[in-house]
């Protein structure tokens, strides 16, 4: 087995197989994207371990440890089989400390070719944290509720720019309504996981579009250093009437059981006011999508114009189609009009 930087290890990754032999808790928390949960303890076992190093020290609970270890080593090793046919793979544990080494030794010796992350998990976390904090050529994409801003982000792909979709690693869209249709969200650490895998595919040299955002997309927060960058970055907002918003939104959720979006409407009841809610309330028993939608903006559009008045750089585009295509046409001529690529 050889030991392989951070940056070494992702290369590796895009074409062997990543053991994360983490607990189950620690993997579902964060977990490098590419990685398979591989754990040489389960949860109880890495608790009672831990108790012994911190009650007994460092002997005693590596001898509990091995205890654990030994009567499962065979079935590793067959296990193992299943994600590394050519018999090579990577391995990693928090630190790169004893349980990866532990694994590391028991496959080479098996007839694998290890390489083991130096510094471990400890150390993918860092060089993501390093992708928040470089300075970036961003673009903003803003515009009220229903603006149809994520749709128009593929579409700038297809045009040759660079773009991250942010709700869409959040599995999220923003809003008390943004759960619906959605699987549920990552952990906050696991979406800077995603998020940083993201940033490391990017050229730094080019622009990159993101979706305006708040620090929260749903239950997960945005690193703070690339949201920072974004609030000072040049912001295109799109201004679309609200009747197309409002059709857009009613089409979107028409499909949706009525007891959801009256728990969403709920969520913001304080913000909308009493009366306002039992309307919308009202409007989805009767099945009357658009004048349940129209009431809710009333207080979104509210919330993201007082967001909008605190931007440095912002340029308007009037729109008069939901067509995302079109739409992202548009938004590239007017950024190669004002030079911002």
């Amino acid at each position: 087995m050889n030991s392989i930087t951070i940056e070494e290890f992702l290369r590796k990754a895009e074409q062997l197989p990543v053991l994360d032999v983490r607990a189950p808790k620690e993997y579902e928390v964060g977990h490098i994207p590419s990685a398979q949960s591989f754990p040489i303890f389960d949860d109880a076992e890495r608790a009672v371990v831990g108790t012994a190093y911190k009650q007994q020290g460092h002997d005693p609970a590596v001898l509990l440890g091995l205890d654990l270890f030994g009567p499962k080593m065979s079935r590793f090793v067959k296990e193992a089989e299943k994600y590394a046919k050519n018999k090579e793979l990577l391995v990693h544990c928090w630190r790169g400390g004893m349980r990866s080494g532990a694994m590391a030794w028991l496959l080479s010796f098996s007839g694998y070719k290890v390489h083991l992350l130096k510094g471990g998990y400890k150390a993918y976390r860092r060089l993501m944290h390093t992708q928040f904090e470089k300075p970036r050529k961003l673009l903003v994409l803003g515009g009220l509720t229903g603006s149809g801003k994520t749709d128009i982000l593929p579409y700038l792909q297809q045009l040759g720019q660079q773009a991250i979709d942010l709700e869409g690693l959040a599995n999220h869209k923003g809003s008390a309504f943004g759960s619906i249709g959605m699987p549920p969200q990552p952990s906050t650490e696991h979406f800077e996981n995603l998020l940083g895998t993201e940033l490391l595919k990017q050229n730094e040299e080019q622009p990159l579009w993101l979706e305006d955002e708040s620090i929260s997309i749903g239950r997960v927060q945005m690193p703070k250093p690339l949201f920072d960058q974004m609030q000072t970055a040049t912001t295109i907002v799109l201004h679309m009437p609200k009747h197309l918003r409002v059709q857009k939104l009613a089409h979107e959720y028409c499909r949706t059981d009525k007891s959801i979006l009256e728990a969403s409407i709920l969520r913001i009841k304080k913000r909308l006011g009493g009366l306002a809610t039992k309307e919308a309330l009202a409007a989805i028993e009767a099945g009357d999508m658009e004048k349940m939608v129209e009431i809710a903006l009333t207080y979104y559009d509210k919330a993201y114009s007082y967001e909008l008045a605190r931007k440095q750089q912002v340029l308007p585009l009037e729109l008069t189609s939901i067509n995302p295509e079109e739409n992202a046409a548009q938004v590239l001529q007017l950024a190669k009009q004002y030079n911002l690529l």
